[in-house]
């Protein structure tokens, strides 16, 4: 047999197997729960929400001109692969009045100048902490007073952008929380 027929059959079989994994994305393998890893599935992947959870508000400091409080949250990962979260807004409200809304990372838009994510492993939760500075512009007494004394009622909400590091499963995933502390 001709050894350029051979090769002709080789790069088309090649090609074939090449089109169909390319074609047919998460439907023909399914890398985001254990028992689907390289099989077929008979239904769509799901992809299982990242679990936030508060678990501390701080009040660092406070003195007439300003406080520093510190917001740690918790963020679980239940799917069989590892997630790459990219954002967390939040809202930080004191005694149902809204003081700051902060965001913990950075989700890219437009052209992609870096990778800026954190990665959530299946068995180990990540601790995000952040910051926040409060400047005393004397219009709330009252609430400054509260802070100083310690004598506040937290509540935080939001939402949390992440996707699956997985070349099957690379949509974006958003899930929204309310906290009270």
């Amino acid at each position: 047999m001709n050894p350029r027929i051979t090769l002709a059959i080789i790069a088309a079989g090649m090609a074939g197997i090449i089109g169909i994994i390319a074609f047919s994305g998460s439907q023909l393998i399914n890398d985001v729960t254990e028992e689907g890893l390289g099989t077929i599935p008979s239904s769509p992947i799901t992809v299982i929400p990242l679990e936030p959870q508060l678990e501390k508000i701080q009040v660092l400091s406070v003195n007439e001109e300003e406080a520093t409080i510190k917001i740690t949250f918790k963020i679980t990962n239940p799917n069989y692969k590892s997630a790459l979260l990219h954002v967390v807004k939040y809202h930080l409200y004191a005694d149902d009045k809204r003081i700051a809304t902060e965001e913990i990372g950075d989700r890219a838009e437009g052209m992609v100048t870096g990778s800026n994510y954190f990665t959530i492993l299946r068995d180990s939760p990540q601790m995000l902490d952040d910051t926040i500075i409060l400047k005393n512009m004397g219009g709330d007494p009252q609430f400054w007073s509260s802070l100083s004394a310690g004598n506040i009622k937290w509540r935080v909400d939001g939402e949390l952008y992440f996707n699956l590091s997985s070349m099957t499963s690379g949509h974006e995933n958003i899930v929204q929380f309310e906290f009270t502390y």
